[in-house]
Protein backbone atom coordinates (compact mmCIF):
# COMPACT_ATOMS: atom_id res chain seq x y z
CA UNK A 1 0.00 0.00 0.00
CA UNK A 2 1.47 3.59 -1.59
CA UNK A 3 -0.51 6.21 0.30
CA UNK A 4 0.58 9.71 -0.38
CA UNK A 5 -2.05 11.59 0.11
CA UNK A 6 -3.78 11.37 3.20
CA UNK A 7 -6.89 13.58 1.93
CA UNK A 8 -8.10 11.21 -0.08
CA UNK A 9 -7.61 7.80 1.72
CA UNK A 10 -10.01 5.78 -0.30
CA UNK A 11 -8.44 5.85 -3.59
CA UNK A 12 -5.98 3.39 -5.20
CA UNK A 13 -2.48 3.98 -4.49
CA UNK A 14 -1.62 4.49 -7.91
CA UNK A 15 -4.06 7.12 -8.15
CA UNK A 16 -3.32 9.15 -4.69
CA UNK A 17 -0.28 9.03 -5.83
CA UNK A 18 -0.20 11.03 -9.11
CA UNK A 19 -2.73 13.21 -7.70
CA UNK A 20 -0.24 14.36 -4.57
CA UNK A 21 2.51 15.17 -7.30
CA UNK A 22 -0.10 17.23 -9.51
CA UNK A 23 -1.25 19.32 -6.55
CA UNK A 24 2.40 20.18 -5.55
CA UNK A 25 3.23 21.12 -9.27
CA UNK A 26 0.52 23.21 -9.65
CA UNK A 27 1.14 24.69 -6.29
CA UNK A 28 4.83 25.36 -7.24
CA UNK A 29 3.62 27.03 -10.75
CA UNK A 30 1.04 29.36 -8.66
CA UNK A 31 3.54 30.57 -6.39
CA UNK A 32 6.99 30.03 -4.93
CA UNK A 33 5.23 28.01 -1.87
CA UNK A 34 6.87 27.20 1.62
CA UNK A 35 9.30 23.68 1.64
CA UNK A 36 8.43 21.37 4.21
CA UNK A 37 9.43 18.16 5.32
CA UNK A 38 7.92 14.70 5.28
CA UNK A 39 7.97 15.27 9.21
CA UNK A 40 5.71 18.76 8.71
CA UNK A 41 3.40 17.48 6.10
CA UNK A 42 2.96 14.32 8.68
CA UNK A 43 1.92 17.14 11.67
CA UNK A 44 0.27 19.12 9.19
CA UNK A 45 -1.98 16.42 8.49
CA UNK A 46 -2.66 15.86 12.20
CA UNK A 47 -0.90 12.73 12.37
CA UNK A 48 -3.60 10.87 10.15
CA UNK A 49 -1.88 7.86 9.26
CA UNK A 50 -0.61 6.90 12.34
CA UNK A 51 -3.82 6.91 14.55
CA UNK A 52 -4.91 4.32 16.33
CA UNK A 53 -1.36 2.22 15.53
CA UNK A 54 1.51 1.27 18.02
CA UNK A 55 4.71 3.14 17.03
CA UNK A 56 8.39 2.99 16.47
CA UNK A 57 10.58 5.68 15.58
CA UNK A 58 13.48 4.93 13.68
CA UNK A 59 15.87 8.07 13.63
CA UNK A 60 18.81 10.05 14.68
CA UNK A 61 19.99 13.58 15.98
CA UNK A 62 19.04 15.11 11.82
CA UNK A 63 15.56 13.92 12.16
CA UNK A 64 14.26 17.25 12.93
CA UNK A 65 11.02 19.05 12.34
CA UNK A 66 11.66 22.36 10.47
CA UNK A 67 11.40 24.39 13.55
CA UNK A 68 14.32 22.40 15.12
CA UNK A 69 12.26 19.46 17.08
CA UNK A 70 13.46 16.31 17.54
CA UNK A 71 10.70 14.24 15.59
CA UNK A 72 11.09 11.93 18.77
CA UNK A 73 9.60 15.15 20.92
CA UNK A 74 7.16 15.76 18.05
CA UNK A 75 5.37 11.45 17.84
CA UNK A 76 6.06 11.62 21.86
CA UNK A 77 4.08 15.35 22.24
CA UNK A 78 0.83 14.77 20.14
CA UNK A 79 -2.21 12.45 21.71
CA UNK A 80 -2.66 11.60 18.65
CA UNK A 81 0.42 8.79 18.17
CA UNK A 82 1.34 5.91 20.86
CA UNK A 83 5.00 6.06 20.16
CA UNK A 84 6.22 2.76 22.24
CA UNK A 85 10.22 1.96 21.14
CA UNK A 86 12.74 3.91 19.22
CA UNK A 87 15.46 2.07 16.75
CA UNK A 88 19.02 3.55 16.17
CA UNK A 89 20.82 3.39 12.69
CA UNK A 90 25.24 3.87 12.89
CA UNK A 91 25.83 6.37 15.19
CA UNK A 92 23.42 5.80 17.35
CA UNK A 93 20.37 7.97 17.66
CA UNK A 94 22.35 10.75 19.57
CA UNK A 95 25.21 10.53 16.73
CA UNK A 96 28.01 10.19 19.53
CA UNK A 97 28.23 6.66 18.55
CA UNK A 98 31.94 6.22 16.43
CA UNK A 99 32.16 5.52 12.99
CA UNK A 100 32.12 1.79 12.11
CA UNK A 101 31.72 0.38 16.02
CA UNK A 102 28.53 -1.31 17.40
CA UNK A 103 26.06 -0.14 19.57
CA UNK A 104 24.22 -1.54 22.11
CA UNK A 105 20.19 -1.68 23.04
CA UNK A 106 19.67 0.44 26.02
CA UNK A 107 16.64 2.64 27.80
CA UNK A 108 16.83 6.03 26.47
CA UNK A 109 17.61 8.01 29.61
CA UNK A 110 15.38 11.07 28.17
CA UNK A 111 12.62 9.28 26.96
CA UNK A 112 12.28 6.41 29.05
CA UNK A 113 11.82 4.31 25.34
CA UNK A 114 13.80 1.30 24.99
CA UNK A 115 16.07 2.17 21.85
CA UNK A 116 17.18 -0.91 19.61
CA UNK A 117 19.97 -0.65 18.02
CA UNK A 118 20.04 -1.83 14.39
CA UNK A 119 23.95 -0.97 14.36
CA UNK A 120 24.94 -3.77 16.96
CA UNK A 121 24.42 -7.36 17.38
CA UNK A 122 21.73 -7.10 14.75
CA UNK A 123 21.82 -4.90 11.46
CA UNK A 124 18.09 -6.16 10.77
CA UNK A 125 15.00 -5.52 13.16
CA UNK A 126 14.22 -9.23 14.99
CA UNK A 127 10.61 -10.39 15.22
CA UNK A 128 10.59 -9.34 18.64
CA UNK A 129 11.36 -5.54 18.23
CA UNK A 130 8.69 -4.99 15.93
CA UNK A 131 6.21 -7.34 18.17
CA UNK A 132 4.55 -4.57 20.11
CA UNK A 133 4.44 -1.89 17.03
CA UNK A 134 2.06 -1.80 14.28
CA UNK A 135 4.34 1.23 11.91
CA UNK A 136 7.80 1.99 11.83
CA UNK A 137 8.27 5.25 11.42
CA UNK A 138 11.35 6.46 9.45
CA UNK A 139 13.00 9.66 9.74
CA UNK A 140 16.66 9.45 8.38
CA UNK A 141 18.81 11.96 6.87
CA UNK A 142 20.66 10.96 4.18
CA UNK A 143 23.71 12.69 1.99
CA UNK A 144 22.95 10.62 -1.23
CA UNK A 145 26.22 8.60 -1.63
CA UNK A 146 25.47 4.71 -2.14
CA UNK A 147 27.72 3.84 0.82
CA UNK A 148 26.31 5.97 3.78
CA UNK A 149 24.92 3.21 5.61
CA UNK A 150 21.48 4.96 6.79
CA UNK A 151 19.90 3.88 3.61
CA UNK A 152 20.88 0.79 4.04
CA UNK A 153 19.41 1.22 7.29
CA UNK A 154 16.07 1.61 6.24
CA UNK A 155 16.40 -1.65 3.80
CA UNK A 156 16.97 -4.31 6.21
CA UNK A 157 14.46 -2.41 8.14
CA UNK A 158 11.49 -2.44 5.42
CA UNK A 159 12.69 -6.20 4.76
CA UNK A 160 11.96 -7.15 8.56
CA UNK A 161 8.90 -5.14 8.86
CA UNK A 162 7.31 -6.46 5.44
CA UNK A 163 8.19 -10.40 6.72
CA UNK A 164 6.53 -9.31 9.97
CA UNK A 165 3.61 -7.29 8.43
CA UNK A 166 4.67 -4.17 10.04
CA UNK A 167 3.88 -1.12 7.98
CA UNK A 168 6.58 1.16 6.90
CA UNK A 169 6.03 4.73 7.30
CA UNK A 170 9.06 7.13 5.46
CA UNK A 171 9.23 10.73 6.18
CA UNK A 172 10.97 12.32 3.57
CA UNK A 173 13.75 14.59 3.65
CA UNK A 174 16.00 16.67 0.66
CA UNK A 175 18.86 14.81 -0.73
CA UNK A 176 21.58 17.40 0.17
CA UNK A 177 23.25 16.69 -3.52
CA UNK A 178 20.52 17.62 -5.34
CA UNK A 179 18.06 15.21 -7.26
CA UNK A 180 20.15 15.97 -10.31
CA UNK A 181 23.72 14.96 -10.11
CA UNK A 182 24.63 11.52 -10.48
CA UNK A 183 28.05 10.10 -10.41
CA UNK A 184 30.17 7.22 -9.91
CA UNK A 185 30.34 3.82 -11.00
CA UNK A 186 27.36 1.53 -10.35
CA UNK A 187 27.87 -1.21 -7.96
CA UNK A 188 28.73 -5.13 -8.70
CA UNK A 189 26.29 -7.37 -7.49
CA UNK A 190 29.21 -9.13 -5.72
CA UNK A 191 30.50 -6.29 -4.07
CA UNK A 192 26.59 -5.45 -2.19
CA UNK A 193 26.83 -5.55 1.25
CA UNK A 194 25.58 -2.92 4.13
CA UNK A 195 27.86 -0.24 2.57
CA UNK A 196 26.51 -0.77 -1.10
CA UNK A 197 22.94 -2.30 -0.41
CA UNK A 198 20.99 -0.86 -3.44
CA UNK A 199 21.77 -1.21 -7.26
CA UNK A 200 22.62 2.54 -7.96
CA UNK A 201 25.75 5.27 -8.53
CA UNK A 202 27.94 6.19 -6.33
CA UNK A 203 26.09 9.47 -6.16
CA UNK A 204 22.59 8.56 -6.36
CA UNK A 205 20.59 11.91 -6.66
CA UNK A 206 17.44 10.51 -4.89
CA UNK A 207 15.49 10.92 -1.97
CA UNK A 208 15.27 8.72 0.94
CA UNK A 209 11.28 8.13 0.11
CA UNK A 210 12.07 7.64 -3.68
CA UNK A 211 14.80 5.03 -2.84
CA UNK A 212 12.08 3.10 -0.62
CA UNK A 213 9.47 3.01 -3.08
CA UNK A 214 12.14 2.16 -5.94
CA UNK A 215 13.18 -0.75 -3.84
CA UNK A 216 9.27 -1.90 -2.84
CA UNK A 217 8.34 -1.78 -6.34
CA UNK A 218 10.63 -3.22 -8.39
CA UNK A 219 11.55 -7.10 -7.92
CA UNK A 220 15.17 -8.26 -6.13
CA UNK A 221 16.18 -4.79 -4.51
CA UNK A 222 14.78 -6.28 -1.29
CA UNK A 223 16.43 -9.58 0.23
CA UNK A 224 12.81 -11.09 0.58
CA UNK A 225 10.26 -13.23 -1.08
CA UNK A 226 7.60 -11.88 -3.96
CA UNK A 227 5.12 -12.02 -1.50
CA UNK A 228 6.26 -10.38 1.69
CA UNK A 229 7.48 -7.52 -1.27
CA UNK A 230 4.16 -7.10 -2.26
CA UNK A 231 2.26 -7.11 0.50
CA UNK A 232 4.37 -4.90 2.07
CA UNK A 233 2.47 -1.86 3.55
CA UNK A 234 4.90 1.51 2.57
CA UNK A 235 3.52 4.69 3.23
CA UNK A 236 5.78 7.73 1.92
CA UNK A 237 4.57 10.76 3.75
CA UNK A 238 6.24 13.67 0.99
CA UNK A 239 8.08 16.82 1.49
CA UNK A 240 6.18 20.11 -0.17
CA UNK A 241 7.70 22.34 -2.48
CA UNK A 242 10.84 20.87 -3.25
CA UNK A 243 12.54 20.45 -6.53
CA UNK A 244 15.36 18.50 -8.00
CA UNK A 245 17.36 21.30 -8.60
CA UNK A 246 16.95 22.51 -5.08
CA UNK A 247 20.89 23.10 -3.10
CA UNK A 248 20.30 22.50 0.95
CA UNK A 249 20.79 26.17 1.51
CA UNK A 250 17.48 26.76 -0.90
CA UNK A 251 15.46 24.49 1.63
CA UNK A 252 16.20 27.30 4.34
CA UNK A 253 17.04 24.01 6.83
CA UNK A 254 20.16 23.79 9.03
CA UNK A 255 22.24 21.31 8.86
CA UNK A 256 22.53 18.96 11.77
CA UNK A 257 25.60 16.85 11.58
CA UNK A 258 24.09 12.80 10.54
CA UNK A 259 27.75 11.63 11.81
CA UNK A 260 30.53 12.82 13.81
CA UNK A 261 32.63 13.19 10.32
CA UNK A 262 29.73 14.85 8.63
CA UNK A 263 29.59 18.25 10.61
CA UNK A 264 28.69 20.93 7.48
CA UNK A 265 27.99 20.62 3.99
CA UNK A 266 31.38 21.50 3.42
CA UNK A 267 31.84 17.61 4.68
CA UNK A 268 28.80 16.43 2.77
CA UNK A 269 30.01 17.54 -0.63
CA UNK A 270 33.75 16.34 0.22
CA UNK A 271 32.45 13.21 1.15
CA UNK A 272 32.08 11.45 -2.59
CA UNK A 273 34.60 13.81 -3.54
CA UNK A 274 38.03 12.21 -1.25
CA UNK A 275 36.35 9.42 0.62
CA UNK A 276 36.76 7.04 -1.13
CA UNK A 277 40.93 8.49 -2.85
CA UNK A 278 41.87 8.05 0.83
CA UNK A 279 41.18 4.41 1.16
CA UNK A 280 44.19 2.99 0.53
CA UNK A 281 47.63 4.65 0.55
CA UNK A 282 49.02 7.59 2.49
CA UNK A 283 46.18 10.16 0.93
CA UNK A 284 45.14 11.91 4.27
CA UNK A 285 40.93 13.64 4.08
CA UNK A 286 40.87 15.82 6.47
CA UNK A 287 39.28 14.09 9.53
CA UNK A 288 40.68 15.22 12.85
CA UNK A 289 40.47 18.68 11.27
CA UNK A 290 37.96 21.49 11.06
CA UNK A 291 37.16 20.21 7.30
CA UNK A 292 36.89 16.39 6.90
CA UNK A 293 36.73 15.32 3.55
CA UNK A 294 37.98 18.98 2.21
CA UNK A 295 41.05 18.72 3.36
CA UNK A 296 44.15 16.76 1.77
CA UNK A 297 47.60 16.17 2.86
CA UNK A 298 49.77 12.83 1.37
CA UNK A 299 52.69 11.93 3.75
CA UNK A 300 56.17 12.82 2.33
CA UNK A 301 54.80 15.50 0.09
CA UNK A 302 54.74 19.25 0.21
CA UNK A 303 51.83 21.15 -0.15
CA UNK A 304 52.87 23.02 -3.03
CA UNK A 305 53.70 19.74 -4.91
CA UNK A 306 49.99 18.52 -3.79
CA UNK A 307 48.66 21.22 -5.33
CA UNK A 308 50.59 21.24 -8.15
CA UNK A 309 49.57 17.94 -9.45
CA UNK A 310 45.99 17.94 -8.52
CA UNK A 311 45.63 21.58 -10.72
CA UNK A 312 47.31 19.76 -13.37
CA UNK A 313 44.43 17.37 -13.55
CA UNK A 314 42.27 20.35 -14.78
CA UNK A 315 39.14 18.65 -12.67
CA UNK A 316 35.70 20.84 -13.86
CA UNK A 317 34.22 23.11 -10.85
CA UNK A 318 37.16 22.57 -8.37
CA UNK A 319 40.19 24.60 -7.16
CA UNK A 320 42.89 23.76 -5.17
CA UNK A 321 44.08 26.15 -1.97
CA UNK A 322 47.10 25.98 0.70
CA UNK A 323 45.84 26.09 4.22
CA UNK A 324 46.42 25.16 7.55
CA UNK A 325 44.30 23.49 9.99
CA UNK A 326 44.78 22.33 13.55
CA UNK A 327 43.85 19.07 14.00
CA UNK A 328 42.36 17.01 17.14
CA UNK A 329 45.19 17.35 19.01
CA UNK A 330 46.14 20.97 18.66
CA UNK A 331 48.62 20.60 15.80
CA UNK A 332 48.86 22.77 13.23
CA UNK A 333 48.66 21.01 9.69
CA UNK A 334 49.79 22.16 5.86
CA UNK A 335 47.79 20.79 3.29
CA UNK A 336 45.81 21.67 0.46
CA UNK A 337 41.97 22.83 0.65
CA UNK A 338 39.29 21.99 -1.77
CA UNK A 339 37.12 24.77 -3.11
CA UNK A 340 34.06 23.74 -5.15
CA UNK A 341 34.05 26.47 -7.41
CA UNK A 342 31.37 25.86 -10.06
CA UNK A 343 28.35 23.42 -8.43
CA UNK A 344 27.50 22.56 -12.32
CA UNK A 345 30.82 21.64 -13.63
CA UNK A 346 31.69 19.97 -10.62
CA UNK A 347 31.63 16.07 -11.34
CA UNK A 348 31.35 14.47 -7.72
CA UNK A 349 33.27 11.47 -7.35
CA UNK A 350 36.12 12.66 -9.99
CA UNK A 351 38.56 14.07 -7.90
CA UNK A 352 38.70 10.34 -5.78
CA UNK A 353 39.96 8.58 -8.71
CA UNK A 354 42.48 10.75 -9.31
CA UNK A 355 43.37 11.11 -5.81
CA UNK A 356 44.46 6.62 -6.74
CA UNK A 357 45.96 7.47 -9.65
CA UNK A 358 48.68 9.48 -7.67
CA UNK A 359 48.54 7.28 -4.97
CA UNK A 360 49.95 4.99 -7.20
CA UNK A 361 52.64 7.00 -9.04
CA UNK A 362 54.02 8.09 -5.54
CA UNK A 363 53.88 5.35 -3.40
CA UNK A 364 56.31 2.54 -4.07
CA UNK A 365 55.16 -0.32 -4.57
CA UNK A 366 51.93 0.92 -4.77
CA UNK A 367 49.54 0.60 -2.00
CA UNK A 368 46.72 -1.14 -4.69
CA UNK A 369 49.45 -4.10 -5.61
CA UNK A 370 50.37 -5.16 -1.66
CA UNK A 371 46.87 -4.69 -0.48
CA UNK A 372 45.66 -7.50 2.04
CA UNK A 373 42.65 -9.71 0.56
CA UNK A 374 40.53 -7.95 3.64
CA UNK A 375 41.32 -4.32 2.68
CA UNK A 376 41.15 -5.26 -0.96
CA UNK A 377 37.41 -6.41 -0.84
CA UNK A 378 36.67 -3.40 1.85
CA UNK A 379 37.79 -1.57 -1.25
CA UNK A 380 35.53 -2.80 -3.32
CA UNK A 381 32.61 -2.85 -1.15
CA UNK A 382 32.77 0.74 -1.43
CA UNK A 383 34.13 1.57 -4.85
CA UNK A 384 31.37 -1.16 -6.33
CA UNK A 385 33.79 -1.69 -9.44
CA UNK A 386 35.82 -4.81 -10.54
CA UNK A 387 36.67 -3.46 -13.97
CA UNK A 388 38.27 -0.07 -12.22
CA UNK A 389 40.47 -2.07 -9.45
CA UNK A 390 41.54 -4.41 -12.20
CA UNK A 391 42.64 -1.72 -14.30
CA UNK A 392 43.96 0.31 -11.10
CA UNK A 393 46.03 -2.83 -9.77
CA UNK A 394 47.35 -3.54 -13.27
CA UNK A 395 48.05 0.09 -15.00
CA UNK A 396 48.63 1.99 -11.44
CA UNK A 397 50.44 5.59 -12.25
CA UNK A 398 49.24 5.73 -15.37
CA UNK A 399 46.08 4.71 -15.12
CA UNK A 400 43.48 6.68 -16.66
CA UNK A 401 40.34 7.38 -14.89
CA UNK A 402 38.61 9.39 -17.16
CA UNK A 403 37.46 6.79 -20.07
CA UNK A 404 36.03 5.21 -16.75
CA UNK A 405 33.71 8.72 -15.61
CA UNK A 406 32.89 8.59 -18.79
CA UNK A 407 31.30 5.28 -18.99
CA UNK A 408 29.93 5.96 -15.74
CA UNK A 409 28.24 8.57 -16.42
CA UNK A 410 26.22 6.84 -19.59
CA UNK A 411 25.65 3.92 -16.96
CA UNK A 412 24.13 6.75 -14.84
CA UNK A 413 22.26 8.28 -17.05
CA UNK A 414 20.70 4.51 -17.79
CA UNK A 415 19.89 4.48 -13.94
CA UNK A 416 18.21 7.59 -14.32
CA UNK A 417 15.51 6.65 -17.29
CA UNK A 418 14.96 3.31 -15.17
CA UNK A 419 13.71 4.42 -11.77
CA UNK A 420 12.53 8.42 -12.82
CA UNK A 421 9.14 6.52 -12.96
CA UNK A 422 9.65 6.13 -8.64
CA UNK A 423 10.99 9.73 -8.52
CA UNK A 424 8.49 12.04 -6.53
CA UNK A 425 9.46 15.81 -7.40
Amino acid sequence: MMILNFFKPRLPASVTFWITISCFLSCNLQVEARFSLGIDYLEETNFSILKGKKVGLLTHPAGLNSKGISTVDVLRRTSQVDLLALFGPEHGIYGNEKAAVPVEDRIDQRTGLPVYSLYGKYRKPTANMLAKIDSLVIDLQDVGVRCYTYISCMRYAMEACFEEGVQVVVLDRPNPLGGIKLAGPMIDEKWMSYVGAFPMPFVHAMTIGEIALWSKKVSGILNISEKARKAGQLAIVPMKNWRRSMTWPQTGLTWIPTSPNIPSLDAVAGYPMTGLGAQMGKFKHGIGTPQPFRFLTFEGKKPAELKSALDAFHLGGLSFQIRTFKNSAGRNIDGVYIVLMDWNKWRPTELAFYMMKLSARWETPSPFTQAKESEITLFNKHVGSTAWWSHLFENGAVCEPQKFLTKWDMDSEAFRTRVSKYYLY
